[in-house]
């Protein structure tokens, strides 16, 4: 008999449609779909979807406008903030706010699995949130031996970046928010000593009355005046901030590229180069995939599986992540974990898709 998966997850996403393909390719029954709005509504009904043994895959909750709009304003409650305004269409608000939501949801989750035994969880809730918390992931992986870029730590705002540059004698720095998903709100940051600066990045600055505003684009943005890239990093920072030296992607042609592994199991399985001409390479970004195998000789391929396992040994509770990484004269570095990495469609490892092969797995 056929091992009863349920989804957390929101009803007709791109990843619930991939999970169900899996599921009917393997001849399996479709999954159980638990949708984020009526979970956090009402708790009660994990247990009722969870009643028989069986898999929970926790998928997340950023394709429900109104799972997020729950999860901001309970974060705003634990954070004592009154109730932040529901963000536009794309617009980056509140991601604090929205952190302390989903984690306060995360350790509700594992408190309710306590009672439920009989079910197994592809990734556990505590080792999601320490993935969505970027610079406490970092931090983790640092500590467990994996080789990742040199943290400078919290960013408080554009006068303590400069004091933080002037500190370490470095004049380009990658910002990154804390928890933000993808490259939301990532900038590249270069000062030179003549006095010029440049900010590239996917938010694209709004002025207006009061405060600005960010909202994700996929054209990627330059700034090049005091003034808005002050407004930038301070309405960053206001959201939580950090910063993380600069490290060279290596070059293939014109453009830069890392890499995505997805480990099953702990070990290194679908991996994909993500190509482009900015620094930012994720492929939601419009970015081109490439072969791994054809840009790495052997050593550098070495390096990238022998990091992505060490990698999945931080997170022994997480059987599919995703890893970016940058490989280059056989040393690899850690950009990023995350615990929602396998939403590469169409990629294959070993003939199966990454649905298909964490259920074989599982």
């Amino acid at each position: 008999m056929a091992t009863p998966l349920t989804l957390l997850a929101t009803q007709g996403s791109k990843r619930v449609r991939l999970m169900q393909a899996a599921r009917a390719q393997l001849r399996l029954p479709p999954a159980q779909v638990l949708e984020w709005r009526d979970w956090l509504a009402q708790p009660a009904l994990l247990a009722d979807a969870l009643r028989q043994p069986g898999l929970l895959k926790i998928e997340p909750p950023g394709d429900d406008p109104v799972a997020h709009r729950l999860l901001l304003q309970a974060g705003c409650l634990r954070l004592d903030r009154p109730p932040a305004r529901a963000p536009e269409h794309g617009e980056l608000l509140a991601m604090d706010a929205w952190f302390a939501g989903f984690t306060a949801a995360m350790t509700a989750l594992a408190a309710q699995l306590l009672d439920l035994p009989q079910t197994r969880v592809f990734n556990a809730p505590g080792e999601i949130t320490v993935m969505t918390d970027k610079l406490a992931c970092q931090r983790h992986l640092a500590a467990h031996g994996v080789p990742i870029p040199d943290l400078l730590g919290p960013v408080q705002g554009y006068d303590h970046l400069q004091s933080l540059l002037h500190e370490r004698q470095l004049d380009r720095v990658y910002l990154k928010p804390r928890y933000g998903s993808s490259a939301s709100g990532v900038v590249a940051y270069r000062r030179n000593k003549a006095g010029r600066q440049q900010a590239t990045t996917s938010a694209a600055l709004q002025h207006g009355d009061g405060a600005a505003r960010l909202f994700n684009v996929k054209r990627m943005a330059r700034y090049e005046t005091r003034h808005d890239i002050a407004a930038l990093v301070d309405a960053l920072a206001a959201q939580e901030l950090y910063a993380e030296a600069w490290l060279n992607k290596p070059r293939c042609g014109d453009s830069h590229y890392d890499l995505r592994v997805v480990t099953l199991a702990g070990q290194p399985a679908h991996r994909v180069a993500r190509i482009g001409q900015h620094m930012m390479t994720n492929l939601h970004l419009d970015n081109r995939r490439g072969e791994a195998s054809g840009l790495l000789n052997a050593a550098d391929l070495a390096a990238l599986e022998d990091t992505a396992a060490l990698a999945a040994r931080a997170f022994p509770h997480s059987h599919v992540t995703g890893y970016d990484l940058v490989v280059r004269q056989g040393q690899a570095h850690v950009l990023e974990a995350n615990a929602f990495g396998d939403l590469l469609p169409g990629l294959l490892w070993q003939g199966i898709d990454t649905y298909t092969a964490q259920l074989a797995h599982a």
